[in-house]
């Protein structure tokens, strides 16, 4: 009885440590979060406070009503939505079919596209700036959105193949084959059988290309100019050669972050499935 004591007390002792581990990183992850909240909801003056509070004492709407009123809100919005969704769609589309072209079939060079998948996500997308900007220009695509969203997709598509491939790799072969003995064609197995089991996979794969689409900033700022601006973009529209209105933008980038916040609770036990369906081969 002594013994069970003795080893039921470290036990306890390293779950206590792993918890208040866990609470520390929430707390550093989620404090840029609390301060962006906290600051939308400040008056203006205590936003650039020398010394604020952790706490807000005064709660105010009203820089949600000048972040709406400083620049044109709603377009950029919809621009970046549209872009978002685009890229989305595609990317999974022609992810799902480059995938499963590398997971089932066997080929000449497939060692080679898979490497190269690789070696795209490793080049910096600051180094692609300028090729992508002759580029979109020699083909008419600067400052529209059609060319935004195929920019997206250069740096989307190989990150989307990779994720997916290990989601196919982990369905066996033998579901396929048993539903083309049964009648169905390759195509209509893969309908039937793969593409149910590969959903919660595609749907993880879309929150993310989602996320990287509508938060990005860089090639949203070089490629297009400010009557086409997207979301992230318009949010410079808060720094001006009189200073930065902080209370205004943080309720801006409050307002920008709800479409994510609102997609994340629509599809969370999807996301979570397809987080852990590709951890283990079954």
């Amino acid at each position: 009885m002594t013994s069970v004591r003795c080893l039921a007390a470290p036990r306890r002792t390293s779950r206590l440590g792993w918890n208040l581990l866990g609470l520390l990183v929430f707390a550093v992850a989620g404090f840029p979060v609390y301060w962006m909240l906290n600051t939308a909801f400040k008056p203006a003056k205590d936003a650039i406070d020398p010394d604020p509070s952790l706490l807000p004492t005064h709660l105010t709407f009203d820089n949600f009503g000048r972040a709406l009123h400083i620049a044109d809100f709603w377009g950029p919005v919809g621009r970046s939505l549209l872009v978002s969704l685009a890229v989305v769609a595609i990317g999974v589309v022609v992810g799902m079919l480059a995938a499963l072209a590398i997971s089932r079939f066997a080929f000449r060079g497939r060692k080679i596209v898979i490497v190269g998948i690789l070696a795209v996500q490793m080049v910096p997308l600051v180094a692609m700036i300028i090729p992508v900007f002759l580029l979109l220009n020699d083909l008419d695509q600067y400052d529209k959105l059609s060319g935004l969203i195929i920019t997206y997709l250069t740096f989307i598509l190989p990150f989307t193949v990779w994720t997916l491939r290990g989601f196919i790799v982990n369905i066996p072969k033998e579901l396929e084959e048993a539903a083309m003995v049964d009648g169905c064609s390759r195509t209509g197995a893969f309908v039937r059988v793969v593409f149910p089991l590969l959903a919660p996979g595609m749907v993880a794969t879309s929150v993310y290309g989602f996320i990287q689409a509508w938060n990005e900033y860089l090639y949203a700022l070089m490629l297009l100019s400010q009557k086409n601006q997207t979301a992230t973009v318009w949010l410079s529209n808060f720094s001006t050669k009189h200073g930065t209105e902080y209370a205004p933008m943080m309720a801006g980038a409050t307002m920008m972050a709800l479409p994510i916040v609102a997609l994340f609770l629509l599809v969370q036990r999807k996301m979570a499935a397809g987080l852990t369906a590709g951890a283990v081969k079954g």
